[in-house]
């Protein structure tokens, strides 16, 4: 399977299904705070929101209390019924891991296992779980944590290829993710520097694990899952979208993002994917600029469409 990694205010529900249009075996949602549906916060519960369109899905859900979470894994699996609960223990980011929660609980392995079990127990649904290597290059502790999460009955485990401490930099270490697949039963999904095709096969033939999750090599490209996928299946290479076609693709994301959000609120948060759509595109500067200043879709559409046009122009001189 290739799957889409939850990224918080990246992996949004329009983000989703757009990437689903390409193809995508599975998505998983952004994080979702249990201790937010708890107090039934309005922007925990948005977060939430999915369409049948975008099946098969995972919720993940972040925290670090095992009654809590195991309540709130009920009552989403209940009110919501996505096809699985994915708990995060990867986060890495200091408003997480300050309460505790994220990458914090590397540091306390057997509270790690009373959560899986918890919300194994409640859920009904099958539980996976998300992690790094470790909190710190010096702890590298995934092997135990990774055993304890299976003991508690999760369905599969997800490896981060990082620690906390390296947050998104540095090279993914994928011979750690080999270690856990040879240390569990469970299934194993490698996460970590997947941005190519090419890159997917090195992560499965270096790790030995079963499926690859895919995080932050598809923003602005959200049709990389499904090339990784046709690689893996064929070993032959799809051709990168023109750039007709990456501006239309970027359109279409905005045109469900207002659907889902309203103009202004739509605009706004699509100007980082406006940017990672544009990423790597010569002379792309100026209008990563001028789209980060863009109030509605008409000025985006212009915006890109000019600068396609000016692109055609200097490819002619």
């Amino acid at each position: 399977m290739v799957i889409l990694a939850p990224m918080a205010g990246a992996t949004d529900q329009a983000f989703r299904l757009i990437v689903k249009s390409f193809g995508c075996d599975l998505a998983v949602s952004e994080m979702v705070s249990a201790q937010g549906l708890v107090y039934n916060n309005k922007n925990t519960q948005a977060l939430l929101r999915f369409s049948e369109e975008e099946r098969p899905i995972a919720v993940q859900l972040f925290g670090h209390d095992p009654k809590t979470l195991a309540k709130t894994a009920a009552i989403v699996a209940e009110e919501h019924r996505p096809d699985m609960i994915d708990l995060n223990m990867g986060c890495p980011t200091p408003r997480i891991v300050k309460n505790g929660d994220g990458a914090a609980l590397l540091k306390t392995p057997r509270l790690v296992g009373e959560i899986v079990q918890a919300v194994v127990e409640s859920a009904g649904l099958p539980v996976t779980v998300k992690i790094r290597l470790g909190w710190e290059r010096d702890r590298i502790n995934c092997v135990e944590i990774a055993r304890r999460i299976e003991d508690a009955g999760a369905y599969w485990i997800t490896v981060h290829a990082r620690t906390r401490d390296q947050f998104y930099g540095g090279r993914a270490d994928w011979d750690k993710i080999g270690e856990v697949k040879a240390a569990v039963s469970i299934p194993v999904v490698g996460n970590g520097d997947v941005d190519s095709p090419q890159a997917a096969a090195r992560l499965l033939a270096a790790a030995g694990c079963d499926h690859v999750m895919v995080g932050r090599g598809a923003l602005g490209k959200p049709w990389l899952l499904h090339h990784i996928q046709h690689y893996l299946d064929t070993a032959s290479l799809l051709p990168e979208p023109s750039l007709a076609e990456r501006i239309s693709t970027a359109l279409a994301h905005l045109r469900l993002k207002i659907e889902l959000q309203g103009e202004e609120h739509a605009v706004k948060e699509m100007r980082s994917h406006l940017a990672w759509y544009l990423k790597g595109i010569p002379h792309s500067s100026r209008a990563r600029a001028a789209v980060n200043q863009a109030v509605s879709y008409k000025e985006v559409e212009a915006l890109l469409e000019n600068f396609a046009e000016s692109l055609a122009h200097q490819d002619e001189i």
